[in-house]
């Protein structure tokens, strides 16, 4: 079965992660081996006794993140991603690579159960939400997929990766029924 809507009709939204432990790092850490390949800077504090107010990524290879209380904006530095590559320029990509790899160490998106996902429709106080639950020990919020990326992709032949778009709208159903009689 296959659905079709107008362009302009549809929207994707980010698809954010969660994860439950800082793989051995303190969040000093993580904040200083971040700036390797990151411009890391505090978005939005705890004041006056409220919780600090939701950063959303301004753009592409911006990322938000909740550590601690804290919101911090993180931009992937130049030459950090490979422009030229359908999938490498991804934002979903760059933070795999860059933390969810390499300093997280989540391998797998689809098996590792210290990683979890959050469409975006929910929005960021859920990402802080589960956080400040302790369920999770950060999040992370995307920068939604672009409808050129998206299309780019599809005519390169390649795949999106794991959990990568939220689509809406979602369709209610998915069964259909069409008479056969005369």
């Amino acid at each position: 079965m296959a659905v079709c809507f107008p362009q302009s009709h549809l929207a994707i939204i980010d698809y954010n992660r969660v994860v439950k432990d800082l793989n051995g790092l303190t969040e000093a850490q993580l904040l200083k081996v971040l700036e390797e390949d990151f411009t890391v800077s505090l978005a939005s504090k705890p004041r006056c006794g409220r919780p600090a107010k939701p950063y959303a990524p301004t753009g592409l290879h911006n990322f938000s993140m909740y550590l601690g209380n804290n919101w911090y904006s993180l931009t992937a530095k130049p030459g950090r991603y490979n422009d030229a590559d359908p999938i490498g320029v991804l934002d979903v990509t760059i933070l795999s690579n860059l933390v969810l790899d390499k300093i997280l160490g989540i391998k797998d998106l689809r098996t590792d159960k210290r990683i979890d996902f959050v469409g975006g429709i929910r929005g960021l106080g859920e990402l802080s939400r589960r956080v400040d639950s302790g369920e999770m020990k950060v999040a992370f919020a995307l920068y939604p997929v672009s409808m050129d990326q998206l299309i780019r992709i599809a005519d390169t032949g390649n795949i999106m990766p794991p959990k990568t778009t939220w689509f809406e709208p979602k369709l209610r159903s998915g069964l259909a029924i069409h008479s056969l009689a005369d």
